[in-house]
């Protein structure tokens, strides 16, 4: 007992040092803070990559590309998160839990942090462009109760796509694999998607893989604000084939 007593006593004495000694202590929480962050930064180093592919992800068209900026300015995500999380309430409402690799062209990622209205990572296709329309133009029209305010210029207010190649192009400098064939054809490519019957629809399609061409925003000869918006949500959740992730749980 008393050679406890005796080693606590020496312990104690040592660790005075650094709580009678400031510039110690400050020392001593450097090093380890240190030590801390090397554990977990440098294994990044030797791995090829830190997020899964997974197949069917493509880089946003540039309407998509423009829609998601519109998404961004208007503060869509401060009351829509894109992260379904993996939990069983979760999954049943909203589909399959999101993947890392769904978020790989975001700069910045949307995944949210609170909900006032329902996630979005899955609501691509979920609902018609006319439901799109009338949600945009008054959200209580179709959601009674919603608490959304309404966005009704978006369809009076032409989109302003004369940048969207430099947008790009920046883009590609953060890492999203956009070449040169897709930079060089942004305009033509985001005039094509907004577009019903377009003759260059093949094309936009070999060069992004199933993008959706149309007339979003039901504004004819125009291409608006909605028609971006429109395109960049009914894209959502639509690029990767969750049936193959389903069947690899169900063999496991």
């Amino acid at each position: 007992m008393a050679t406890s007593v005796s080693s606590s006593s020496s312990l104690w004495q040592k660790h005075s040092i650094l709580e009678r000694n400031s510039i110690l202590l400050l020392l001593g929480i450097l090093i380890v803070i240190a030590i801390g962050g090397l554990v977990e930064v440098v294994p990044l180093f030797y791995l090829k990559s830190t997020i899964e592919t997974a197949d069917g992800m493509r880089p946003y068209t540039p309407l998509e590309l423009a829609g998601r900026n519109i998404y961004v300015s208007e503060g869509c995500y401060l009351c829509h998160s894109q992260m379904i999380r993996a939990l069983r309430d979760e999954v049943e409402r909203y589909g399959h839990y999101s993947l890392a690799a769904e978020s790989e062209y975001d700069h910045p990622f949307q995944w949210g942090s609170k909900r006032n209205g329902p996630d979005l990572a899955r609501v691509g296709g979920k609902y018609s462009d006319d439901w799109h329309r009338d949600h945009l133009n008054n959200p209580r029209a179709v959601v009674a109760g919603s608490i959304m305010p309404a966005y009704p210029w978006l369809f009076t207010t032409d989109l302003d796509y004369t940048h969207i190649a430099e947008d790009m192009k920046v883009q590609a400098l953060l890492g999203v694999p956009y070449n040169d064939e897709m930079i060089a054809n942004a305009i033509a490519d985001l005039r094509t998607q907004a577009t019903a019957d377009a003759p260059d629809a093949d094309a936009l399609a070999r060069r992004y893989p199933k993008s959706q061409a149309r007339d979003f925003a039901g504004t004819p000869n125009r291409v608006t604000q909605a028609d971006a918006l429109i395109a960049y949500l009914q894209m959502l959740g639509t690029l990767v084939d969750f049936k193959l992730y389903d069947d690899k749980a169900n063999i496991r």
